[in-house]
């Protein structure tokens, strides 16, 4: 029997005609499967189901996610990132403690975390960077981390009362259970950049991860060095957005869930 499968020109472009027609035919493809994004079973007969082909450096590995979680897609990753997530998806892995995680690139820290808007929880990522950021091509000492970022759509917050607008062209990748990337519009217009991805994919809780897939959607908080802190509970780092907006020290956007 066929299946509901959608696959992308771009990932038919990565595997070939012959083994993307074989997939849509029902040859290669699960029935059954866990979605590598939500990590929720999954039937390529009965719902819609997207391939997403994970390339590291030497090899790939094709996985499914409903329709709904994920577009079909090709993601990047490290050769170590596709060595994980083989483990993965073979159940041979290893719960990793947050704080032993270490996600951030030299310049920007990430931290997840639920924060109460109106009466809902919603899936937000915090970024503070290590240390100041100058405007690129300059040699100033000031930090230009905010007028840079809205430069670019996100929106100063002087109190989070309400969820902030949608940054179209920007999105955050979830795949596999795991937070990959915030993906930005290239510049020429092309395929989305990475603005920030994870040396190692960031493990999200499990309410965080059923937030982000309620909504669709993460808010993305951004303040300059020294204004969050790395907080240790999330009470604490809603109380340090609350000050850094409070000092007009907080820009914000609401982030399409792994848009592409």
């Amino acid at each position: 029997m066929p299946r509901m499968l959608d696959v992308s020109n771009e990932v038919r472009a990565e595997i070939g005609d012959e083994e993307a027609d074989r997939l849509l035919a029902g040859e290669n493809a699960p029935g059954s499967y866990d979605c590598t994004s939500c990590r929720t079973p999954g039937d390529s007969e009965q719902e819609r189901t997207s391939t997403v082909l994970f390339v590291g450096d030497e090899t790939a590995v094709l996985a499914f996610a409903h329709a709904t979680c994920l577009p079909s897609q090709v993601v990047q990753v490290t050769e170590e990132q596709l060595q994980g997530a083989v483990k993965s998806i073979t159940g041979d892995t290893v719960d990793l403690e947050p704080e032993k995680i270490a996600p951030e690139q030299a310049v920007l820290g990430v931290t997840s975390g639920l924060v109460l808007i109106a009466g809902e929880l919603h899936p937000a990522l915090v970024v503070e960077p290590t240390g100041p950021i100058v405007r690129p091509g300059t040699t100033g000492v000031g930090d230009d981390f905010l007028p840079l970022l809205i430069e670019q759509g996100f929106m100063p917050v002087t109190a989070i009362h309400s969820t902030p607008s949608v940054l179209h062209g920007w999105s955050v990748l979830l795949a596999m259970g795991q937070l990959h990337a915030v993906l930005q519009p290239s510049a020429n217009g092309g395929q989305p950049i990475a603005w920030w991805q994870a040396h190692q994919p960031l493990q999200v809780t499990e309410p965080w991860r059923a937030a982000a897939n309620k909504h669709q959607q993460v808010l993305l908080f951004a303040a300059p060095v020294g204004s969050i802190g790395r907080q240790p509970r999330e009470d604490l780092l809603r109380d340090a957005l609350d000050k850094a907006a409070a000092n007009g020290k907080l820009v914000a956007a609401a982030l399409p869930l792994a848009g592409t």
